[in-house]
Order: structure tokens, then C-alpha cells, then sequence
């Protein structure tokens, strides 16, 4: 993949994920910042960071449980050390982190 298939990629995955985030009516806030950095913050202050790192053609996520790494495999970006689906990494880390269910799918 090339960097332009790339940006396009991650671009569409970040809107995927903020009108995920609207569509569940949990307890958070979020914004898509400058450089396609999405924040998105908790009752209690915590906060989840998704982020493309276009060296490495990846999505990264930065949780309270942790760092992950996406890779895309052609249908789905997929955890680089569990193979987990974003949508559903970012759904439990994000319920864990609102006390409450965050479905994204």
C-alpha cells in the first residue's frame, strides 16, 4: 500500500470510528484533532488516543490498558500481536475504561 491508499484508509477509519462513537451514547467525549489524532475522554478523566503512524503504514491506539498496533490486511486493520479487529479492540478497551458497554460495530 502506498502512502496516498494509506492516508485515504486511515482517514475513512477515523470517521468510522467518530460516528461509531456518536452512534453509541456512552458517557464520552472525543475529537479528531490536526493530523488525524482521535482523543477520546472519560467520566473519570482517562482517555483513549488513535492515531495513524504513517512510517509504519499502522493505526495505533494508546489505552489505560495498554499500546496496540493495526496493521491492514486487506479486508480489516488487525492487532499485530493478537490479530484482534480494531473496531472490537477499541470497543472493549473503551467499555472497560466508561464502566459501561461501548459497542463501535
Amino acid at each position: 500500500m502506498d502512502d496516498k491508499d494509506f492516508n485515504r484508509l486511515a482517514d475513512e477509519t477515523l470517521a468510522r470510528i467518530e460516528a461509531a462513537l456518536e452512534a453509541s451514547g456512552a458517557d464520552l467525549d472525543f475529537e479528531l484533532g490536526v493530523g488525524g489524532v482521535l482523543e477520546i475522554e472519560f467520566a473519570d478523566d482517562s482517555r483513549i488516543i488513535v492515531n495513524r503512524h504513517g512510517v509504519n503504514k499502522e493505526i495505533w491506539v494508546a489505552a489505560r490498558a495498554g499500546g496496540f498496533h493495526f496493521r491492514w490486511d486487506g479486508a480489516a486493520w488487525r492487532d499485530t500481536r493478537d490479530n484482534a479487529e480494531l473496531f472490537e479492540k477499541i470497543s472493549g478497551l473503551a467499555s472497560q475504561q466508561a464502566g459501561e458497554p461501548v459497542n463501535l460495530y
